[in-house]
């Protein structure tokens, strides 16, 4: 396969899936090894990078996807549906944050380090899936693991999740402090709840 027919193939798969394709599994496709993939995606990017063109590249760890670059999104929104937007609040992202540099990582130790119930929370970022079931830990009870998703690093940005930004002790620490005083708020707040006279 000549290189020109190569770079076709590869086009029309990743238009034809519409979600990532591993590099590998397209070199095998194609019959090729995975360094001339890895060029004729180089030789796509720099096409797609051009400003007649509407759409991209965009790679997840071994994986790449053929999508529509950001600036037509208020064009395409005119002929589809407005596609469902993410509203994450403090106590979403949080969590989200917890499972993205802990994973996997189960329900209980989330909880154990945000000092307060998270099921709200992680039930959004599975209806987002910027979170899944990874299994089950290997423990009583066999509770489940969760992780973040291809969808996560694409919403935010980064390719792969070494490319998170290190958190420093004292991030860390200030963390637990906001987590402790948000504990410490829901149980006056019960208290309150509990104090108050009932109607008659």
């Amino acid at each position: 396969m000549n290189d020109n027919k190569l770079q076709a193939v590869v086009e029309a798969i990743l238009f034809s899936m519409g979600e990532s394709v591993e590099i590998s599994k397209l070199a095998e496709v194609c019959e090729a090894d995975v360094k001339t993939v890895k060029k004729v995606l180089e030789k796509l990017e720099q096409e797609y990078e051009a400003e007649n063109r509407g759409i991209k590249l965009v790679y997840f760890d071994k994986a790449v996807q053929l999508c529509t670059k950001p600036e037509m999104y208020d064009y395409l929104i005119k002929i589809a549906k407005s596609p469902r937007k993410l509203s994450l609040t403090d106590t979403v992202l949080e969590t989200l944050s917890i499972i993205a540099y802990k994973q996997p990582v189960t329900r209980a130790e989330v909880e154990r380090i945000r000092g307060v119930n998270c099921d709200h929370a992680i039930n959004k970022l599975l209806e987002y899936e910027l979170i899944t079931e990874l299994g089950r830990m290997d423990a009583p009870g066999r509770p489940l693991l969760f992780g973040t998703t291809e969808q996560f690093l694409r919403s935010f940005g980064v390719k792969s999740l070494d490319e998170l930004p290190s958190l420093n002790p004292v991030q860390i620490e200030e963390f637990k402090q906001q987590a402790e005083a948000e504990a410490l708020l829901q149980l006056y707040e019960a208290d309150e709840s509990k104090e108050e006279p009932e109607e008659e």
